[in-house]
């Protein structure tokens, strides 16, 4: 998996020890080691079916929106591929590079319109 930011990867993991951090360390573990086998996932439908995929695989127990955002942090800020799984995730949720300035959506955020 190449990791190219290990002290940023290693820091989340030892901070993440406990059962809630721990699964979104490893679903993004595991949609890292995806990412180097798949090519086709960087799409806003694959990226969702990646951390789906990803979840079920370490037994996770099934991600929340903000989980899922972790996970998509962790992924970009740290793997070789992360900025276009980063662009991808985000337009999974209709957010543009333009508006998302370089960042992470968060998916447990709902906005309403009345």
């Amino acid at each position: 998996m190449p990791i190219i930011e290990q002290s940023k990867w290693n820091s989340w993991v030892e901070a993440n020890q406990d059962d809630y951090g721990k699964a979104c360390v490893d679903t993004a573990r595991r949609v890292m080691e995806l990412l180097d086998t798949d090519s086709t996932i960087l799409t806003p439908k694959g990226v969702h079916q990646v951390i789906c995929q990803a979840d079920k695989d370490v037994d996770a127990g099934g991600l929340t929106g903000f989980m899922a955002g972790c996970v998509a942090q962790m992924v970009s800020a740290c793997h070789s591929r992360g900025q276009e799984f980063r662009v991808a995730f985000n337009a999974q949720h209709g957010v543009s590079e333009e508006k998302a300035k370089g960042g992470i959506v968060n998916p447990a955020i709902m906005t309403l319109r009345v």
